[in-house]
């Protein structure tokens, strides 16, 4: 992987992050640590989202149309709408967003609240070197025993742009064309993601993958701001 391409993504990152008021929801005592760890070699990964909330809402399905904020994130990295929407929903306890991108092998660490009913907790992240691919946990249930857990978690095809693994609609490296659409053909459903097939610009031995793409370990306890 070209690391020469990473500062560019990474200022990309900080830009829109500047422009995104992040605040949780109805907060707590942080009671919750998320760890998440990229598994892939050649995907860099757009600051992820955890969330944690009721089983009375949900941010994606698979299997359903993608919602236009989840959208928007697996296409472009942009978590802006997505953060709107949690800030607003009542089900959502606690929510953060990563100050930036995700390297391949790295980690980033987050704590939230999500006690009495929101014991459910949802994370994503695009896959920035693919159409419309983003990494999601959906709704994994943390409550009961044992009080730490660790999650394999799949990449999924948001279903809302075709893969056409064209440089002009793929927004991370070396293409860095994002809010260009190519949704002729999209299949119109979150499902799980066959990975890079270099029918395109893309070269499968650089930004290809083989599922877990990140592992995300919780703890359960009693965490200091």
């Amino acid at each position: 992987m070209n690391r020469s391409w990473i500062p560019l993504t990474v200022v990309a990152a900080s830009l829109f992050l500047a422009l995104v008021p992040v605040s949780a929801g109805a907060q707590g005592p942080q009671n919750v640590r998320v760890t998440i760890t990229n598994l892939t070699s050649g995907q860099i990964i757009s600051p992820p989202v955890v969330v944690t909330h009721s089983a009375g809402t949900y941010v994606f399905r698979a299997g359903e149309e993608a919602s236009s904020e989840v959208a928007a994130l697996a296409e472009d990295a942009d978590s802006a709408g997505l953060l709107v929407a949690l800030a607003a929903d009542p089900q959502v306890a606690d929510f953060d967003i990563a100050g930036g991108p995700l390297l391949p092998g790295d980690s980033v660490t987050f704590y939230l609240s999500g006690t009495g009913p929101w014991t459910r907790l949802t994370a994503l992240g695009m896959l920035v070197t693919t159409n419309d691919a983003f990494f999601g946990l959906d709704s994994a249930e943390l409550s009961g025993r044992p009080r730490s857990k660790v999650f394999s978690v799949p990449a999924y095809d948001a279903g809302s742009e075709v893969n056409s693994e064209s440089c002009t609609y793929i927004p991370g490296p070396p293409c860095m064309n994002g809010g260009v659409r190519d949704t002729d053909g999209a299949e119109g459903f979150v499902h799980v993601h066959s990975g890079i097939h270099g029918i395109g610009d893309l070269v499968p031995a650089e930004h290809d993958w083989r599922n877990p793409v990140v592992r995300i370990e919780v703890q359960r306890g009693s965490f200091l701001d």
